[in-house]
């Protein structure tokens, strides 16, 4: 029996352009070898683009890592249906410059509780930030965040807080608020799966996927 063992786990809608996982194996066949027989097997919206041999104690959840996603918002006045799957369209006029503004409070180390699904089994909440940028592109804004790790629905709770501030709804101050309440409720909905896509993982005993 062949147990994997993945780095990241998505919600459902949520896409990725990158992934690591990790098994044991009696199989005699080379490890580079490993993905041409597997991608064989897959459906097409799934595929592997490498396999090697790592070191037995190497752990894809447990070593220091930096993963980052980005979440796509289209705007405009009617959605396109060709990004559907891949952004989360809103017809409302969003304040960029607010949302950098109210992202600046999120980079660091923090308890991101408040950033959390009440369902997560983690006893530990805090996680490093080392980056979180919003920047725009013609009817695209993207959301892009690098950190040490995340909590269940944490980057899409972000999201959607940022987008309060871009409605107007918060003012940027007030995510240390959010952060120091400590508290799901204090922090904005949870936006879409389909805008999110895990873009990139490191490791440093392995570099990056």
């Amino acid at each position: 029996e062949i147990q994997v063992i993945g780095a990241s786990r998505t919600d459902a809608g949520v896409h990725a352009l990158c992934n690591v996982a990790v098994f044991d194996t009696e199989n005699r066949m080379p490890a580079e070898k490993i993905s041409y027989a597997l991608n064989q097997r897959l459906p097409e919206d799934i595929s592997i683009q490498c396999s090697k041999e790592v070191d037995p104690e190497f752990h894809p959840r447990h070593c220091d890592s930096r993963k980052t996603y980005e979440y796509r918002i289209t705007r405009g006045e009617f959605p396109v249906p060709t990004k559907r799957l891949y952004s989360y369209f809103t017809y409302h006029q969003l304040d960029v410059e607010r949302m950098k503004e109210a992202a600046a409070y999120l980079v660091g180390e923090h308890d991101f509780k408040s950033f959390c699904s009440n369902r997560t089994q983690v006893e530990n909440t805090f996680r490093t930030v080392y980056q979180l940028d919003v920047n725009v592109e013609n009817d695209m804004i993207h959301i892009v965040i690098c950190g040490n790790g995340f909590l269940y629905n944490m980057m899409r709770i972000i999201v959607g807080t940022l987008i309060k501030v871009g409605l107007g709804v918060y003012p940027p101050e007030h995510v240390k608020e959010i952060i120091e309440a400590k508290n799901r409720d204090a922090a904005g909905p949870k936006s879409p799966a389909a805008g999110l896509t895990v873009v990139k993982i490191q490791y440093e005993e392995l570099g990056e996927y």
